[in-house]
């Protein structure tokens, strides 16, 4: 196996560490697997990560930046709360079920309870993350009459709901043997079922 060069040593540790999690998960994972996926020893393994935690919160870290994107455009700036939320809940379904990410929420599933800072990272960093934009958007369209919705934080993780669902039905059930998920369909009807309780109805209901 070639050597790897300094500058692309940690990716390539993070590489194969997602692989090794993707097939041992967190506790069977073995740092010195790790190293031999990439070609290196375990001390030169150390210089980068000093513990197999830091190196699954590198990793998830990057992977969650990746599937939520920080926010650079200030809510108040967006044209309407509801383009800015089909938008976001599109785009979520597709990221959280992507391939590459479904071994975090096997893991967080199956082994959060033996290893709490795993899965309280998981719910800061990402659960947390993607419940605040929600809530964001939808007191947003509240506030501009876009939304008729009388509780944002709890309707915030209703709307949540379905993109973790899905994530775990994909990761955790799929494999053993549920009916695959089509994902664009399932982005298709939660959106609806939000929509149609969100949107500010034009005449009062019967």
């Amino acid at each position: 196996m070639p050597r790897v060069t300094p500058p692309d040593r940690r990716e390539a540790i993070l590489s194969a560490a997602r692989e090794e999690f993707a097939a041992r998960g967190f506790a069977a994972a073995r740092l010195g697997d790790i190293a031999r996926r990439v070609g290196i020893s375990r001390p030169a393994l150390y210089l980068q990560f000093d513990s197999k935690e830091a190196i699954f919160a590198a990793l998830v870290g990057g992977l969650i930046a990746d599937v939520i994107p920080q926010n650079v455009t200030d809510l108040a700036d967006v044209p309407s709360a509801e383009g800015y939320l089909r938008a976001f809940i599109a785009g979520a379904f597709t990221r959280f079920t992507r391939s590459d990410f479904a071994f975090v929420p096997r893991i967080i599933a199956g082994e959060g309870q033996n290893f709490p800072e795993l899965a309280r990272f998981y719910y800061d960093q990402g659960i947390m993350r993607m419940l605040d934009r929600v809530e964001a958007a939808l007191r947003l369209g509240v506030q501009r009459g876009e939304f008729a919705c009388d509780d944002p934080h709890h309707a915030a993780r209703g709307v949540v709901g379905g993109i973790i669902l899905s994530a775990m039905w994909r990761a955790v059930f799929e494999p053993v043997g549920a009916e695959p998920l089509d994902i664009d369909a399932m982005a298709r009807a939660h959106t609806d079922l939000v929509f149609n309780g969100l949107l500010s109805r034009k005449e009062p209901a019967p």
